[in-house]
Order: C-alpha cells, then structure tokens, then sequence
C-alpha cells in the first residue's frame, strides 16, 4: 500500500505531471487512496514522496500541508523540514493586518502565489513577516531559490483552489485538537445536537472555506494525538520571597525573554453543582493568538507538577463559539511571565494578577535534572503544587452554578470586547436531536472514536471478602475511617471495564499508584506484563521517570538461559521473587539478582530498599500476571501492540505479495505460540488494559539520525569530542538474519526493503521490519530495538520465510547521553565503518564535522554493502558466499530445533489429529528437502565456478 500511495502522488498528481497530462483528474487518487493514515503514517508516506518526486522531475517540488487550526498541520511540516532542511512558507505572514488571521478574505493570495511561482523558476523571492503583537506587517525575508529542493507551504488554506495548480504534493490534515474539541464538546452538552452544528458553531469557517478544499489531498492524516505524558513537562515552584527578585542575581547575564498572558477557564454548560475543574477548558491568550487545552492536564508528585508537553493554537471565533454554546468564563486572570533558559531547563519568575503574588518556577522535561538544578542554584522550597486556578478557587470558594462567576464582570465583560468575538449564537436546544449514528460524516469531520468517553476516569476499589462470590465496588472518600491494615487485606482494585491507547493509559497508571498510595499506604507495587515487543518496558520507565521509582525486569530472575529461550517460564526464580517481593511488603532492604545477557546466567546481586518518599516499584516482564506472580501485586497493567501487531501486519503483507492468504489467528498461533498459551489467559484479569498502537518505526517521535562512513578515525579522536564526564563505552558482538518469503517481486536484487532483519546480539533477538529513511548524508532510524524470542523467528520461518543472507560483525561503542558513536567492523569486509548516531540532526552534523568525516558518508545498509563485494553468481543465487551459506544453515537449524521444542512444551496438552501429525510431517520433509536443496544450490554454484576457472586457465596456458 505505501507504495502504490507513493506511485500514485507522483503519477496523477502535482503541477508538472498535470500539463503533461491533462486528462487526468486528481479524483482517481480519491478514489483509491484510503480513507485516512496516521499521523506517524502520513509523516513517513510525505518523506517517501518528497524522495521520489525529487528523483522523477527537475526543479523545485512544492508541498500544500493544509487542516483545520488545532489539526497539527504544523508539527508535521516542523517534523518534515527536519529530515529535508527545507524552506518553510507559514500563510501566517501573509495576513493583510487584519487581527483575524484565519478568515479567507484577510490573505494576501497574490503575494503568496507571486513568492511560489519566483521559487519554482528558480528566482529569489522576498516573502513577507507578520508581527502577531503589532497586528501588522512588518517588514520581509529573503528565499533563496537554491537553498533547498523542498518548499512546504503550510497553513489553514494551504489548499485551497488559488494555490493547488501550484502544488506537486497536497496533505491534508485532520484531527487533533480539532477532533478532541469536538469529542469534549459532545461530551460536555450530551448527544443534543449533531456535529454539524458544534461546528458550525465553534469553526464557524471550517466547512465553508476549509472542507471543501481538504478533499483535494493525495495524502489524507487523521491525527488522533491530543496531549501526552509520554514527553512531559516537569516543573517546581515556589513563592519568590520579593516581586523584584528577577532582576537581581539569578538572571544577570542571561537573556530574559517576557510575556505576558491572559488565561481563561470555561465551565462546561452540563456541569456537575460543584465544578470539577479537570472537565473545564482552559484558554491562554498571547496577543491575538490563543491556546487551548482539554482541561487542567497535569499530574502530582511529591513537590512535581507534571504536565503534557502539547499546547494547540485556535483560532479566536472558537472561543466566541464555545461561549455561545452555554459554556462560561468562571476564571480569568493575568499573568506576567520572566524566562531565562540554562540548557535543559527554564527559570520563570511569574506574577499572577488576581493574587497579587510573584513565583518563581522551574522546568525542564527530565525530573531527576529539574530537581538537580533547583538544588545546585540554592532553591529547596517550600515548594508549591497547586495550579493558579486551585489557588485562585481557595481564595474566593469553588463556584457554584447558581452563583455568577467569580471575576467581576467589568473584567469579563472588557475581555470579550478587546478579544473575543463571538459569531451567530448557536444554542443548543431538544428540537435538535439527531441521532449520530445515523448520519454520515465525511472524513473530515468525524471524531476519532464513535462514543466519546470522560477525558479522565475515576479509579475505584472492591471488596475482595472471600466469602462472597460478588465484589461490591467502594468508593472511598478522603475521609474514610477503615482501619489501614484491614483495609489492605480487604480492599483491591477495581479493574478498568475499558482497554486504552498508551497515552490515556499511562495517565490512568499514574493515577492508579497515586490511588492506591493514599488509600493503601505504602509500598506500592506494580507489575506490567505483556508480549515481547509490546511496549511494556518503554511505559514502565516513563512511569518512572513521573514517579520516580525504582524498575526491577522480570529477565534478572532467569536462574539460567539456555539456547535463546527468554519466554521460559520454568527459568524464572519464583522463590527468589516472592521472597523479594515480601521483603519489599514489609519493608526491609532486599537483594534482587543480576542476569548477564551474554552468558545466560546470573552474575550477582544488587541491594534495592523501596523508600518511604517513594514507595513504589515496578515488575516488568513477560510474565509479570502470571497467577503464581500477581497473586502479590497491587496493580496489574497489560499491554498489548507494539512490534506484536506490527510483526502481524507484515506478514499478512508479504503474504498476500506472494498471492497468499493467511489469518491473523493463523499467524499468532505460529509466531507467537507461548503468547497465546502463557501469557494472552493472564492479561484479561488487569486492572488496566493499554493497546500500544504507537509505530516507532514510522514515528518521527522516535527518529535517530545517523551519519556512517568508512573513513578510519582514531580512538583519541573519538575522545575528544565526547564528554569526559559521561563518557562510558562497550563492545558488542551481533549477528544479522535477512528473512525473506520466496515469490515477493523484486527486480532479481536483495533489498532491505523485501527483508526482515533478525539481529542476534548478546543472547538476545531484536527484530527490524522497516527499511530506515534515507536522506542526504543521512539514515533516519527507529531508536528503539524490539526484542523477540527465538519462538518468533522459528514461526517465521515456519511461515515460509527463508534466511537469504547472513551478516557478522563486532561494534565498539562510545557515548555521552548526547552522541553515540559506533565502530563496526564487519567480517569479511576489509577496513571499519563507523557510526554517528543522535536525536539532534545538527549535534551528530557538528560531530562528523569535528572527527573529519564530510565528504565521505554514505547511506547504503550493510547487507547493500556486503551484496556488492560479491560476485555475481553468488549474489543472484543466495546472498551470501559458500562459507556464509554453511554457517547460516546452521543457524537456522538451530532456531528452529529451539523453536519447534518450544512451542510443543508450551502446548503439550493439545490433541493433535492424525491428519494433522501426517500433514505435519510431510512438511518437516519439505523443509528439510529445502534445506538441502539450498546447500545443493550453493555447492553445485561453487563447484561449477571451479571448473569454469580452472578451463580458462588451462586455455591460457596452451
């Protein structure tokens, strides 16, 4: 599919492919693309298209990213122009200095299509800047015509029928905050009037200007991302102990940047006689621009604020709508804003209008580095943890719905005048019932889940008496008087009736532990299981980093590991475990094993002591639900997804390449065997279900950018431009499997892209089922490794999947937290290559700069590498040479003599028919059939060569 929507943007779409062939019409494209693709999915099918267009036409290649405000349009331009370095055309400057930047009639279209049309004959252009503050133009910027390959033009009518002639690649994004609002709003006002309506209200110029023009796209991205802990924001705060405190010591030096903001609260219409500030909206005013967020998103932790990392700019007749929907302005106030930057973290001296005080607060998106810096500049608290509206609300009461507002209404009242301005009141009334199901919404305006749910669900307790079969659910208040040690032996969680995505997910976690700290006491102990590849250990260390907790991998209990079988569970120490887990109960400092990967056994001990500050632990593991371990927990967390589903998906590709069909059942019952006998029974009992449908593969979240080259660099070079104080280094040894299913279209040459790469390091299976970006000088990769047992790769192959090549190398590694650098040197293949690898694109562009290396990277994988040093005949007959081919055999005989042993102990107790156990062996035989037919293939190549050569010598010498 990636590639016939790629085929498909260049072939029948774009400003030169249409004057060369006029009788296309770009709803052919509509037809067959399809309805939708993901945010991580769009940004990687964009990058594909850039790439090819590129190669296919001369010039410049013009790209219209268009949506609703909110849609997250220009994050994926931001994330675009990263792997591009291309230039960047925002419709934001093209404002004729009118204050409302979203209506059609206030863009300055000539000038726009003037500065497109200079780029694409190759002129330069002056493109014009719009200062947001002064409501006016105020001056212009020049573009060079050769700077980039790559313009994006981005904007709410990026596509609008003006500029489509001039467009070679058109997106169209939808979602986000758009959606959610709507999703919010639904919510908030019941099921009283349909979709139409709401947004006739609060985007009052969405379907009139915008929607239309959206059905124009090639590329169509429903962004489902809202706000996410995943990359939060940490901050401390504290009274500062004089209002004229920011000028003085703490900021000398540095540059101040201020700002000032006003902020709004909106009660929903429905809402509850005492409001409950998490369902209102909350509105931030900077000049004329606006912010928005569902609710007061943010997390406690000891003296932390967590908050999500996302803020979505609206357009400000979205305010007047939603006011004209019934919601209210409850709070409003001013807040004065100093910031001074110190590399990772902020310092922010705030002054809050209403409350007539000044604090001092400090952020930055690590916990442990936030908490550091506070301590190093001399600031201990006493620390705050209450939002400005929490003490805005203490000061003057909670209001009630029968009471006005609490700001008075001069202020309310001369806000609106000088920044809302509401359009044609919607109100909601029973004569607009419409029954959502029955209509049909287009694409564009259809919410990402059919029934909207409460942005935040309320976590309960049950009554566990083992004399009656009902538990009844509880809800405690704070001022419950259950005596404590009772209540721990009573009273359990309450599981979640809903499976969620990971965001929501790992909020709900959170709120789980905070739950059952307060209710329960310490300590608190959490246990996170799931398949291999799932997910689990990424959500257990962002858990931690909000918590600040200690992990301990269910891995370290393995007693000993023998060939590969990391999904053993007769290899966990449960004796050891349960004795850990009780010390941990009663609080006594216990000593938790160390497992070395390399050798398969276990290599010591570490002492662990879960404090009273914290009291919380984490279990991760594959088995950490299983009933012999979680009968012990608090809280049980499965998680399904990831690289699981994402393995499925691609085999049901291959499969169907290859004309053949075959179900997802099918599939996992013979990639993931101990999965569905093991691990799938357990997971139905957690409190808290997540399903990871996060592709880190695609995700440009998740991107590391790499430069590699096979210029020879000295280990004192290497030295010398990482940081002495964080400098650690290793040595690895890997071996890489391609796998590949005979019968997938190829142009006759291995490729990575028909290939699933199995990499075999430390005693451990890590999986690659994507190709990388490739752009410039650079790879842009996952930066996440999937682990998989030896039991997947043997139902891969199992499937049909043929090991057709064969890599082994050993890699030298050194970092600092910021860069990675890698020496590899791969067997057979003369000289090292080595490898920079970093999340800034400009930090691993400065190091090769530094260690010498322009001039001489190059992008091709090292199976491309390999493949051309050998002949011809090798290359098209297998991939890899004679001596490659011996070894490779074996390998796979011993994958799947480990895998096949492992999958009949997990389902010793299953009947097998005799047909079955006939039809079983008769494929044995084909596949040992295979096998040799191979080594037959391989040695019949070489011998072949062997007498070639020695006829030709024999003719030279007569």
């Amino acid at each position: 599919m990636d590639d016939e929507v790629v085929q498909r943007v260049f072939h029948e779409g774009g400003r030169d492919y249409f004057q060369q062939q006029p009788s296309t019409s770009s709803s052919s494209i509509l037809q067959s693309l399809p309805l939708h693709v993901s945010f991580d999915h769009g940004y990687y099918l964009l990058v594909k298209s850039i790439q090819e267009l590129r190669e296919k036409k001369d010039g410049l290649v013009t790209v219209g990213i268009g949506g609703p405000s909110g849609s997250g349009k220009t994050s994926l331009t931001e994330k675009v122009a990263s792997v591009f370095g291309c230039t960047v055309i925002s419709m934001e400057n093209y404002c004729d200095g009118v204050d409302e930047g979203n209506v059609l009639d206030s863009i300055d279209f000539d000038t726009l299509i003037k500065n497109l049309e200079d780029l694409t004959k190759g002129n330069d252009t002056l493109v014009p800047e719009f200062d947001y503050q002064q409501k006016r133009r105020v001056g212009y910027k020049k573009i060079m015509s050769a700077s980039s390959g790559v313009v994006i033009v981005d904007g709410t009518y990026a596509l609008h029928a003006k500029l489509r002639s001039l467009l070679d690649i058109r997106v169209a994004v939808v979602g986000g905050v758009h959606f959610s609002l709507l999703s919010k709003v639904r919510y908030d006002i019941g099921d009283s009037c349909s979709l139409d309506y709401l947004i006739d209200s609060i985007f009052p110029l969405f379907r009139k200007h915008i929607e239309s023009d959206l059905h124009h796209a090639q590329i169509r991205i429903n962004n489902s991302f809202v706000s996410s802990f995943r990359e939060a924001i940490y901050k401390v705060k504290c009274r500062s102990e004089s209002s004229d405190e920011h000028p003085g010591s703490s900021l000398q030096g540095n540059q101040a940047q201020t700002d000032n903001f006003i902020e709004m609260y909106l009660r929903p219409p429905s809402a509850s006689e005492e409001a409950g500030i998490n369902d209102w909206i909350k509105v931030r005013q900077s000049g004329i621009r606006y912010y928005l967020s569902l609710g007061d998103q943010r997390i406690v932790d000891k003296h932390f604020i967590i908050r999500p990392k996302a803020e979505f700019e609206v357009g400000r007749m979205t305010l007047g709508g939603l006011l004209a929907l019934g919601y209210i302005v409850v709070v409003s106030y001013k807040r004065a804003s100093t910031t001074v930057n110190y590399g990772k973290v902020s310092m922010s001296f705030e002054t809050i209008d209403v409350l007539g005080e000044t604090f001092m607060v400090m952020r930055g998106t690590d916990r442990k580095t936030v908490g550091t810096e506070a301590l190093k500049m001399g600031i201990n608290g006493p620390w705050l943890t209450k939002s400005y509206l929490e003490m805005i609300l203490e000061r003057k009461g909670v209001p009630r719905l029968s009471t006005p507002p609490l700001v008075s209404n001069a202020t309310v009242a001369g806000s609106q005048e000088t920044a809302i301005v509401a359009p044609k009141p919607i109100r909601v009334t029973t004569t607009l019932v419409t029954g959502l199901e029955d209509l049909s919404q287009p694409w564009t305006r259809s919410p990402t889940k059919s029934k909207t749910e409460p942005f935040v669900a309320t976590w309960h307790f049950m009554s566990s008496d083992s004399s009656h079969h009902d538990n009844t659910v509880l809800d405690f208040s704070h001022e419950a008087t259950t005596d404590p040690s009772s209540f721990r032996d009573t009273v359990k969680l309450a599981p979640m009736p809903d499976s969620y995505d990971l965001d929501r997910g790992l909020l709900l976690a959170v709120q789980a532990i905070q739950a059952l700290l307060e209710n329960k006491g310490v300590p608190v102990i959490v246990g996170i299981g799931g398949p291999s590849g799932c997910g689990k250990t990424s959500l257990a260390h962002k858990m931690a980093n909000i918590i600040g907790c200690e992990i301990v991998s269910l891995e370290s209990y393995y007693k000993q590991v023998k060939d590969f079988k990391y999904d053993d569970f007769s290899s966990l120490d449960l004796s050891l475990l349960s004795k850990n887990i009780d010390d941990i109960r009663n609080g006594r400092r216990t000593k938790v094993p160390i497992f070395d990967l390399e050798s398969g056994a276990r290599s010591g001990f570490k002492e662990l002591e879960v404090s009273e500050d914290c009291g919380v632990i984490i279990f991760e593991g594959v088995y950490a639900l299983h009933p012999d371990i979680r009968i012990s927990l608090d809280l049980w967390i499965a998680v399904v997804g990831g690289v699981h589903s994402h393995l499925i998906s691609r085999v049901q590709r291959d499969k169907s390449r290859v004309g053949c069909f075959i179900s997802q059942n099918e599939i996992m019952m013979t990639v993931f065997p101990m999965f569905q006998q093991l691990i799938e029974p357990h997971l139905v009992h957690a409190h808290l279900k997540i399903r990871n449908d996060f592709d880190p593969v695609l995700s440009p979240e998740s991107s590391l950018f790499v430069l590699k080259s096979n210029k020879k660099v000295a280990y004192q070079d290497i030295l010398a431009i990482l940081d002495p104080a964080k400098f650690c280094s290793s040595v690895q040894k890997f071996i890489d499997i391609y796998m590949r299913l005979p019968g997938i279209p190829s142009n006759g040459q291995l490729t990575d892209s028909d290939c699933i790469r199995v990499r075999i390091c430390e005693g451990r299976f890590a999986l690659l089922i994507r190709e990388p970006i490739r752009e410039g000088n650079f790879i842009i990769q996952p930066k996440v490794d999937f682990d998989i047992s030896i039991t997947t790769v043997a139902g891969l192959l199992n499937l049909g999947y043929q090991a057709v090549a064969y890599i082994e190398a050993s890699a030298f590694i050194y970092q600092d937290g910021k860069i990675l650098i890698e020496v590899d040197h791969l067997q057979d293949v003369p000289g090292q290559y080595i490898q920079i690898k970093g999340v800034s694109k400009d930090a691993v562009a400065a190091a090769g700069s530094m260690l010498k290396l322009d001039g001489s990277y190059t992008t091709k994988s090292y199976l491309e590498i390999v493949l051309e040093r050998l002949p011809t005949t090798e290359r098209s007959s297998g991939g890899i040479n004679f001596q490659q081919s011996t070894r490779l055999l074996e390998i796979v005989d011993f994958i799947q003599s480990q895998g096949c042993s492992s999958s009949s102990e997990s389902s010793s107790s299953r009947v097998v028919s005799p047909i079955e156990g006939i039809i079983e062996e008769m494929q044995s035989k084909i596949r040992r059939l295979e096998k040799w037919l191979a080594i037959n293939t391989v040695l019949w190549t070489f011998l072949m060569s062997a007498i070639v050569g020695y006829s030709l010598y024999q003719r030279r010498r007569q």
